[in-house]
């Protein structure tokens, strides 16, 4: 069944030592275009969830955020450096040789001067990482996609009821051009009596005018595409695969039927009902611009 290109999923846990919080959203778009909110030093992630995204998604505008943090061990490793703690020392010690000051020299004291220490922030596992990452991810794109379907079903059956709308209305049609081609043999009949009076009437000559205007207001090479461009609308909906371009171009097609059938119509009644026929198509066009 159709999917809806508008979705939303969310999910938050603790993998191997990292919290993660993966969101997933989308809008519509006449291709697949993704963008992602990745912290900074991950980014070699956003490949990684383009191809893992893409795989179950094939249209919409995408966007997924993603944060990351460590809940245990250090993230950076502290070393002193040696070499200049000493030199500190030293320097001091020999400077208090002219000076004649108490020596209360302590480690505390030496942490005070500046690049005593060295910090290292400890570098991540990148497969460590995206493990996780992915694990969130799926859960995520699970929920994101059962909305995608909810969507999907609720478009499904608004689509439906149009499609028998439009079946119904192209029936009437069908039923009513006999009568029209009846209703102008009468009146050309009427017309003609009342010209010519007592005199014969040309009985080949009116059949002939009946003709010709028959195959004027004829439509049912129209109508038996419409039936048929319905058809396989019907049949694309049900299909579980993306199929938001197929029914574009169906319902451009779908369009043009209707305005033929409106061109050639010679009847009121006719045009009425191409005017709801062409209603109908198009808010059933408002609704694809949405199907993935």
């Amino acid at each position: 069944m159709i999917k809806s290109m508008t979705g939303f999923g969310r999910e938050q846990g603790i993998i191997d030592g990292y919290e993660i919080l993966v969101e997933i959203r989308s809008v519509n778009h006449r291709y697949f275009e993704f963008n992602s909110r990745i912290p900074r030093g991950f980014s070699y992630l956003d490949e990684k969830l383009k191809s893992f995204i893409g795989e179950k998604v094939s249209r919409g505008k995408v966007e997924a955020t993603v944060t990351i943090s460590k809940t245990e061990g250090a993230e950076a490793e502290i070393e002193v450096v040696k070499d200049i703690a000493s030199g500190y020392v030293n320097a001091l010690r020999k400077a208090n040789e002219t000076l004649c000051l108490k020596d209360d020299l302590s480690l505390s004291n030496i942490t005070r001067f500046p690049d005593v220490f060295k910090i290292q922030k400890i570098q991540d596992d990148e497969e460590v990482v995206w493990n996780a990452v992915r694990q969130m991810c799926s859960v995520a794109l699970d929920k994101f996609i059962d909305m995608r379907e909810v969507e999907g079903r609720k478009m499904y059956e608004d689509i439906s009821s149009r499609l028998d709308f439009i079946e119904e209305r192209t029936d009437e049609i069908e039923k009513i051009l006999p009568q029209i081609s009846e209703n102008y043999k009468n009146r050309l009949y009427s017309k003609i009596k009342e010209t010519l009076g007592d005199r014969d009437i040309d009985e080949q000559r009116v059949l002939t005018e009946v003709a010709i205007f028959s195959d004027k207001i004829a439509v049912d090479e129209e109508t038996v595409r419409l039936h048929s461009h319905i058809s396989q609308f019907r049949e694309l909906i049900d299909c579980c695969e993306p199929v938001g371009r197929k029914l574009d171009f169906l319902v451009q097609e779908l369009n043009r039927e209707a305005n033929t059938i409106g061109s050639k119509a010679q009847d009121l009644s006719v045009t009425k009902t191409v005017v709801d026929l062409k209603s109908e198509i198009e808010k059933i066009r408002e609704q694809i611009q949405n199907i993935e």
